[in-house]
């Protein structure tokens, strides 16, 4: 069972390991998912937003119908903020910046993402943590929430995650034994009272 970082009677906020999916992908082999493990326990939760299989870190479910169209509404209003660290190749110019490129699906090989003028808008704010010769800790928020927007953007500027397998060059890809991207802060108000609750979880790299 994964660790649980917050229950109560409207919502979860799961700790996902690395390499596990969010939810189930297609095929009988690709059942096992976050949310099936939470429901063994919790029966009630639901789906609200995912993170990808690489990535490690703060996850919310909801608690019955309810809650799920309240959190529903509030990530697609952009009013969860998510943050991440990420450990990149290279050393990154600044100490902040923003990467505003648009993106869309790269279909001839899918499930890979790319830089497309015709994509949907996205934007990424960074920031700094620590730099180590050939890496640099960013703090990360994505604003626009894009499937793979993290990982696209930092590849796009030439600093690919560490352990990225899909965008990262090979040797930048062996380089850890998992994706050093991990989702460690979380605020949102809650469902039914409105109270803002705030998560952090640290980065396990």
């Amino acid at each position: 069972m994964p660790a649980i970082a917050h229950a109560d009677e409207a919502l979860l906020v799961v700790d996902k390991p690395a390499g596990l999916l969010a939810v189930p992908g297609r095929g009988a082999d690709r059942a096992d998912c976050l949310w099936q493990r939470v429901r063994a326990r919790y029966a009630d939760a639901l789906v609200v937003h995912r993170l990808d299989q690489a990535t490690s870190g703060l996850m919310v479910f909801a608690r019955g119908a309810v809650a799920q169209r309240a959190l529903a509404r509030a990530f697609a209003t952009r009013a969860v903020h998510k943050g991440y660290v990420a450990v990149v190749a290279g050393a990154v110019a600044g100490e902040s910046g923003e990467i505003a490129l648009p993106l869309a699906a790269d279909w001839p090989h899918r499930p890979r993402q790319r830089v497309a003028a015709e994509g949907k808008p996205a934007l990424t704010r960074w920031r700094v943590l620590a730099r180590n010769g050939a890496t640099t800790r960013l703090a990360l928020h994505a604003v626009s929430g894009r499937s793979h927007q993290l990982r696209v953007h930092l590849w796009a500027i030439g600093h690919p995650i560490v352990g990225d397998a899909l965008y990262a060059p090979a040797a930048v890809a062996a380089a850890a034994p998992r994706l050093l991207l991990h989702a460690r802060t979380l605020a949102l108000r809650h469902p039914t009272h409105g109270a803002v609750l705030g998560f952090e979880l640290a980065a396990p790299f």
